[in-house]
């Protein structure tokens, strides 16, 4: 695979979006169709229209790797419990065999289980009958009338406004220990407080919006870093339904919206640029991703970007929480800094914290450290490809780029760099896609009126 912007430092770098591009080439003329449809709560579904080789013309197993590539990716963009192949049996049993108590995808299966309280399932039809897509009907995000609550729940502070009629007339940032904190009244009684401040600000609250690192279903908390060292007992009891408790204090029958900070980052922005079609990358601890549609609102989709794979190759570096190999996290995230820092001649103390090799790094860079510049740069054409990749699934207009990997010099020569692989090649998407790192302090600002604009007053 001929690459027109080389990842300087990973030779063996095979692009997602490449290996799309070469697999419709190769069957333009004598190919089969192929759905993947991905179906979560209230049937919602996701489709991603494909084509591979024909069954049966000795092409069976490139078939399968590039269909299970396909639908790793749409599972963990759009999120569900039910995986649906259609127009091909050979493929479908291998994708039904792989997605297994067990099976090659046992991670995948056990956490999208745990989210949406389902047996995993997939399912093969005939082409005739392939899904088609259902989405959410209720728009969220962008309500600006009325005296509305946002909070923002991090990992180190808790964020919360009052906003009336779209303006913040309160906001306050608090610190606080929720990863390491057992006891969830602990959790429960900070979000109250930070609620009943805000409410104090307003001569009464229409609605609550809540943006909160995690997943989330029908406002109920599935999965969040928050709770790490709360028992699984007090997770099931106290911890799923807690921000709709805590609204239920604020008054009765009050509007509540609880989205991915992901998402509520994304919305933010598309606020901030006033446009539509927006991805937000976070690079971080790991990936985060949140997604504004064509219409302008949360999709209700998973997003989780650390999960889907944007590397084709068998070499790629295995993350060790899924056991997958190739997935964004180890690309964009402190440990993809970490990850590259020896190809580089960087030897980092293995005493160091993730975070604080990550410092090391960007110090280096910001001396000018040519061994520092040739890992963002290898960084940034992975970005470059990733985003060409993620098109496949969104509709994207702009692309916002955050988190501390992204901070100081780093964060604009992976833009340019990134640029610079759409223009020479995806010239089709660079005369669409912007990107764009936004202002921290608008950011921040932004994100709890975001957040406050979730919920719509009936």
């Amino acid at each position: 695979m001929k690459l027109k912007v080389n990842a300087k430092l990973d030779p063996k770098f095979e692009p997602l979006a490449l290996v799309c591009r070469e697999m419709r080439e190769a069957t333009k003329e004598d190919g089969q169709d192929l759905v993947i449809g991905i179906e979560r709560n209230k049937g919602y579904t996701t489709t991603y229209k494909t084509r591979i080789y024909k069954d049966g013309t000795g092409h069976d197993e490139e078939n399968f790797a590039f269909i299970e590539r396909m639908t790793k990716a749409l599972l963990w963009v759009a999120g569900g419990y039910k995986v649906i192949i259609a127009g091909s049996e050979v493929v479908g049993n291998k994708i039904k065999e792989a997605y297994t108590d067990g099976g090659l995808r046992d991670f995948d299966v056990h956490f999208m289980e745990r989210v949406y309280e389902q047996p995993f399932v997939v399912e093969v039809v005939s082409l005739e009958n392939a899904p088609k897509d259902k989405s959410a009907a209720a728009p969220i995000g962008r309500h600006l009338d009325g005296c509305r609550i946002g909070f923002d729940a991090g990992g180190s502070d808790r964020k919360v406004s009052a906003v009336i009629d779209g303006e913040s007339v309160y906001s306050e940032e608090v610190v606080w220990f929720p990863k390491i904190t057992e006891d969830p009244n602990y959790h429960y009684e900070g979000i109250l407080s930070a609620m009943k401040t805000a409410a104090s600000y307003m001569p009464r609250v229409d609605a609550i919006g809540v943006s909160s690192a995690g997943v989330y279903v029908d406002n109920r908390i599935m999965v969040a870093s928050l709770f790490l060292k709360v028992s699984d007992e007090d997770f099931e009891k106290k911890v799923k339904n807690m921000y709709i408790d805590v609204a239920k204090e604020i008054g009765e029958n009050i509007p509540i919206e609880v989205a991915n900070d992901g998402d509520v980052t994304a919305l933010a922005g598309a606020m901030d640029l006033d446009d539509d079609s927006v991805l937000g990358v976070a690079m971080g601890t790991s990936e985060a991703g949140g997604y504004v549609d064509p219409q302008g609102n949360i999709t209700g989709w998973l997003n989780e970007l650390a999960f889907v794979p944007v590397d084709a190759s068998k070499e790629a570096m295995v993350d060790e929480w899924s056991g997958d190999y190739g997935c964004g996290v180890k690309y964009f995230s402190q440990d993809g800094v970490i990850k590259l820092a020896p190809y580089a001649g960087i030897e980092l103390d293995e005493n160091l914290s993730p975070a604080e090799k990550l410092k090391v790094v960007q110090g280096l860079m910001k001396d000018g450290d040519e061994r520092a510049v040739a890992i963002y740069d290898t960084i940034g054409a992975y970005f470059g490809y990733a985003i060409a990749f993620y098109t496949e699934f969104y509709d994207i207009k702009h692309v916002l780029i955050m988190g501390r990997v992204t901070s100081g010099e780093g964060g604009a020569l992976i833009l340019e760099r990134a640029q610079e692989v759409l223009d020479t090649e995806f010239p089709e998407l660079a005369k669409k896609i912007q990107l764009h790192i936004p202002d921290e302090n608008s950011r921040r600002v932004g994100q709890s009126v975001a957040a406050a604009s979730l919920p719509e007053i009936k």
